[in-house]
């Protein structure tokens, strides 16, 4: 073999050599890089094994970034163990929800003491239609309605063991006389007296109702 081709074999077996042991390097760095991985999520506490395996490799490109890397997953672990919830979710409410006053004398569009008026020629008809001659509005008509229907039941000769009688359960039934001599017997002259009655005493018939509702009568 001449001078020349033995110095070009050597110079191939050079390169092979070289490339072999960056394949080599290469593939230690990186076994060595996945067993630091899998340290730092074993071992919390005492010495790093990380440092230790980089050690004992030597210095060099290679290392240096192993060594960055390694670095990166410790800031990494160590932010995770300090997140803190910087704040909390706010609950949705609906808004809320203004409902119409229910205080005696409110106006006629007090959805929660206005009714429908009662059906013609019945007692309670008789009542709803006497409300304006009193100075009561139509949103009175459900107080109404639910304080003579516990009294009575809008029965005209309903009568009690104490002696109240007819729609207005008026005590003794006699008052009811002053609204008329029919009194024993017709639901329009009692409605008439026991609707002045409330006015005088109570001022509306909501007021009445409150009152019967606190203290069982009126």
């Amino acid at each position: 073999m001449s001078q020349h081709r033995r110095r070009a074999h050597a110079k191939r077996q050079r390169r092979r050599g070289g490339s072999f042991l960056l394949v080599t390097t290469i593939a230690v760095v990186l076994a060595v890089g996945a067993g630091v991985l899998v340290e730092l999520h074993l071992n919390d506490k005492g010495t790093d094994p990380a440092a230790m395996a980089l050690a004992q490799i030597p210095g060099s490109r290679s290392a240096a970034l192993l060594e960055d890397a390694r670095q990166t997953m410790i800031l990494v672990d160590s932010a995770s163990k300090t997140l803190s919830l910087v704040g909390t979710p706010e609950r949705a409410t609906s808004p809320a929800i203004s409902l119409p006053s229910t205080s005696p004398g409110s106006a006629g569009t007090d959805v929660l003491t206005n009714m429908p008026p009662p059906n013609p020629g019945t007692a309670q008809s008789i009542g709803f239609n006497m409300l304006a001659s009193f100075g009561f509005a139509t949103s009175q008509w459900g107080c109404l309605d639910d304080l003579w229907n516990r009294e009575s039941g809008w029965v005209y000769n309903a009568e009690n063991a104490s002696g109240a009688y007819g729609i207005p359960q008026a005590l003794p039934g006699s008052k009811m006389a002053s609204a008329g001599a029919d009194w024993l017997t017709d639901p329009t002259t009692q409605i008439k007296w026991g609707l002045g009655y409330i006015k005088s005493i109570y001022g509306t018939p909501c007021g009445a109702w409150d009152h019967e509702e606190a203290d069982g009568w009126y």
